[in-house]
């Protein structure tokens, strides 16, 4: 069992890993503030939690892990409503994003 919890959390750490690299492509190479706020959200998530879940399960059932999961569950709770803050203020401020469809005036006779 012992062989199969540390197999578990290696490839839970390779794939949080991974995650926040691909996140990181991403955050460089989106090109406005919304995507890119998408891929900083999927590097939080996922990145984190799975790099999070590995560590716990590295530690075993001690302290470590019961803070590590508080840890997480702050990440799961703050991050989307940090998400959604940022994209109203700058919906409010009036930045659109940069591959919504124009919109339309219509025309008068």
């Amino acid at each position: 069992m012992n062989v199969f919890i540390t197999f578990v959390s290696w490839v839970s750490l390779v794939l949080g890993g991974v995650f926040c690299i691909v996140g990181a492509i991403g955050l460089l190479r989106m090109p406005d503030f919304y995507t890119r706020m998408h891929a900083a959200s999927v590097i939080e998530t996922l990145g984190a939690g799975l790099i999070l879940l590995g560590l716990m399960l590295q530690a075993g059932l001690t302290l470590v892990s019961v803070k590590l999961l508080m840890l997480g569950l702050l990440i799961l709770f703050v991050s989307p409503t940090a998400t959604h803050a940022l994209a109203r203020a700058a919906m409010v401020r009036g930045l659109k994003p940069l591959l919504a469809p124009e919109e339309k005036t219509p025309s008068k006779p």
